[in-house]
């Protein structure tokens, strides 16, 4: 009962002499300095208001227009035109109480004020005119236009010394509705090298039919919301995408990540767990203060929207009967653990400082010393999170929402992030490294159905032996937010923090630290028997996921981009080589792009098998000489780079075809081509993480403190989820997902045809290669 006494702030008792007041004054000074925290992190926010309202100036700027203005008044000239006189005539003060030259000095202050709010206002301007310039992407690489280094130059001037967070939110360009036309010429040249003759007729037929017909008017009531809102297509995307989904969130939405492949900093399950924590608080710190640096795209002064960092922390999927909601708190100062079967609640603050990691480790120690067991129902209550929505709104509506199951819910769902302790031990090492490495990606991505808490934003899963990993829920961010926040924490872990000669954090111990807070429940009959019921349909769907992880270190970035092409269009190449090796045909291909180049913007889709790809494909299949191989893959990759391009610069083709969907179904119309569009399957989902932070990794002096990456389950039933990471320039780790119900789909199957494409491009790409195929041409001769 130590929670109990430390909530106890004063005690008090009537006495015939009147009240007697006992104040513990240890509590009261936790209350004050707790408080203190608060107003200074107030204080903060505000500052940093000021900051970004007025940003690309600075508030010190006020006072140099206002001084610049008074001195040329000094000088007897007028900069204002006769304003400043207008102003001072409409003063609501007189001349009693202020003398003319008090009068002058208001007038000058106003002016200033109003001639410096017109300067921000136009440099904003002037800047978001330029970050919606992106002829710099188009251009061949190294060599840069005039027009671009002007451009670029134009950009540092206007972007000032240190932007915060979210300084350039206000800057961003708001993602512009592409021409109809341009959209369907587009979708009927990525499904050309698909459909057969006729089929391609028909196809074309429909589109033709729909852009004479329902497609104008769609498209004009699609312009309307891009001049309404911020962006036209996040917010369905969101919702249609994601949250209004009723099925399983597991799998089929929710992704993963993982630790380091060669190193884990410490086999101490505490420790691990300590260090993990307090980076994640200190990430969510610099969140907080807009003190991490606005992310780029990489090598270029270009910012990316930072909106989804908003939702990172203290953030849950809430289940609905038609519709998901994301619950967003603004701050809690605990996070919320699972450990063999029972939930607890961890404060990580105490007196208004954060615990140190080896405070925090010594907390959880506690929680695995813990010997008491869980309540009914408690141990399995997570499945819910696991299985169908409906079901768990049911239960949530009906026995969630008073009492203590209210009080125990709450701290899941408020708590920054979920933790979970796990009694397994996974990793790389053992007997068997490659199949140690698949169930270590399953187990991050299900685990047992029932130990991870999928609703909240993110669950940090640490095992017994020290390896950790996370999950993600998908609809508040994507991947490539989550991972900037994984690698931080991995990186402030194992080079920041560090840990002592014995594996335990580095810190002191306050041990008169109030115990975690077992958290209770009253789960009856009729929830443990739905907690059954979910818990099947999440283990069939766990059961049927197979995943394949591999480090491919043949080579890397490095020998690719002597090659002169892009690292990207290479491995795309590869796994359309791959997947026609494995299927005997092509098909529809998605690849993850960011659109983060405009506000709020999340992502698009590349469509990575084209005409192009397709005819290298069948000239390597086909046995074609070296020089006709290497002309058509200087096609296909170049194809493939101005897709990517258009889709990160908001002239996509699926996201406009999606919106497009989404207001013929407001309109009640029936569209039999965006029937089709949108009902059509992806069989090769794929997706890039790519390192972000390569300042905070030293490959040289730690080579074997490499990310594994992370990665998702498949999209088709038939197909297969391919994510990948290129890490330094020696290594790409690969990670596979398929269906196990599925006869003709095998992630370890597929991942060894990876491997394999990726040797034979570079065999028939290489250099060497070509001098002796002359040679041997020669001979011949």
């Amino acid at each position: 009962m130590a929670e109990a006494h430390q909530a106890v702030a004063f005690q008090f008792t009537i006495t015939p002499e009147g009240i007697d007041l006992r104040l513990s004054y240890q509590a009261l000074s936790q209350i004050y300095l707790s408080g203190l925290r608060s107003w200074k992190k107030r204080i903060s926010r505000i500052k940093n208001r000021v900051i970004k309202g007025v940003y690309p100036a600075s508030p010190s700027s006020w006072l140099f227009v206002f001084i610049a203005t008074l001195a040329t008044m000094f000088t007897r000239s007028d900069p204002s035109m006769g304003l400043i006189a207008k102003i001072q005539e409409h003063l609501p003060v007189s001349s009693r109480s202020l003398s003319v030259q008090g009068q002058a000095l208001v007038s000058v202050l106003v002016f200033s004020t109003l001639l410096w709010f017109s300067l921000i206002l136009l440099l904003r301007s002037c800047l978001k005119l330029l970050l919606s310039y992106h002829g710099w992407m188009f251009e061949q690489h190294g060599h840069v236009s005039t027009t671009t280094k002007i451009w670029v130059t134009l950009v540092r001037l206007l972007s000032g010394r240190k932007p915060l967070l979210y300084s350039y939110q206000s800057s961003l360009p708001c993602l512009s509705v592409p021409p109809i036309k341009n959209t369907l010429e587009r979708y009927l040249e990525s499904v050309r090298p698909l459909l057969s003759g006729p089929g391609f007729q028909r196809m074309t037929a429909l589109a033709g039919q729909f852009e004479k017909t329902l497609g104008n008017r769609l498209q004009r009531y699609l312009k309307l919301k891009a001049l309404w809102s911020t962006n036209y297509v996040s917010d369905w995307w969101e919702e249609y995408i994601y949250l209004r989904g009723r099925g399983p969130i597991m799998v089929n939405s929710n992704y993963y990540g993982m630790d380091f492949l060669y190193v884990t900093p410490t086999p101490i399950q505490a420790a691990r767990a300590g260090n993990t924590i307090t980076a994640l608080l200190l990430y969510r710190r610099k969140v907080n203060s807009e003190q991490l640096k606005p992310s780029r795209v990489p090598g270029t002064v270009v910012p990316l929207c930072a909106a989804q960092c908003e939702r990172m922390f203290n953030t849950t999927r809430t289940p609905g009967e038609h519709m998901d909601v994301l619950q967003h708190w603004q701050d809690s100062e605990f996070v919320a653990i699972f450990h063999q079967g029972r939930f607890f609640r961890l404060w990580v603050y105490s007196a208004g400082r954060l615990l140190s990691p080896r405070e925090i480790e010594y907390q959880i120690q506690r929680i695995l010393d813990d010997a008491s067991t869980p309540s009914p129902g408690e141990s399995r209550l997570g499945a819910l999170t696991a299985g169908d929505r409906v079901p768990w709104y049911n239960m949530r509506k009906q026995y969630f929402s008073s009492g203590v199951n209210k009080r125990s819910l709450d701290c899941i769902e408020k708590a920054a992030f979920f933790v979970t302790l796990d009694d397994d031990e996974q990793g790389m090492k053992g007997d068997d490294p490659a199949g140690n490495l698949d169930r270590y990606a399953k187990s991050l991505l299900h685990g047992k159905c029932y130990d991870r808490w999928f609703d909240k934003s993110f669950s940090v899963v640490v095992y017994r032996n020290g390896k950790s990993g996370l999950n993600a829920e998908h609809s508040w961010a994507d991947a490539p937010t989550v991972a900037h926040l994984w690698e931080y924490t991995l990186a402030t872990d194992a080079f920041q923090l560090g840990y002592t000669e014995n594996g335990h954090c580095k810190g002191e111990v306050e041990r008169s630290l109030p115990y975690p807070q077992r958290l209770n429940w009253d789960i009856p009959e009729e929830v443990q028997e739905q907690i059954s019921v979910s818990l099947s349909v999440a283990q069939a769907l766990a059961d049927d996921v197979a995943c394949h992880v591999f480090p491919f270190r043949d080579f890397g970035k490095g020998k690719i981009k002597k090659l002169k092409t892009s690292p990207d269009a290479f491995i795309q190449l590869a796994l359309q080589l791959a997947n026609y090796r494995n299927r005997k045909t092509f098909c529809l291909t998605y690849e993850a792009s960011t659109t983060r180049l405009f506000r709020e913007g999340r992502t698009e889709t590349v469509r990575s098998c084209s005409k192009e790809s397709c005819a290298f494909v069948k000239a390597m299949e086909s046995g074609e000489g070296v020089e006709e191989c290497r002309r058509l893959f200087q096609l296909a990759t170049n194809k493939h780079q101005n897709l990517y391009r258009l889709a990160m610069t908001g002239s996509g083709i699926d996201r406009h075809l999606f919106c497009l969907y989404v207001v013929s179904k407001y309109l009640g119309v029936e569209s039999p081509f965006l029937t089709e569009v949108l009902s059509e399957p992806w069989r090769l989902s794929t997706s890039q993480t790519p390192v972000q932070q390569l300042e905070l990794f030293d490959m040289k002096n730690h080579p074997d403190f490499i990310s594994l990456g992370g990665g998702f389950g498949p999209v088709a039933d038939d197909g297969y989820g391919v994510s990948y990471i290129i890490v330094g320039e020696d290594m790409i780790n690969f990670h596979v997902s398929c269906k196990r119900s599925f006869s003709e789909t095998d992630s370890r199957q597929f991942g060894a045809q990876i491997r394999q494409a990726l040797l034979d491009l570079l065999s028939v790409l290489s250099p060497a290669k070509t001098e002796v195929s002359h040679e041997q041409d020669k001979k011949q001769q």
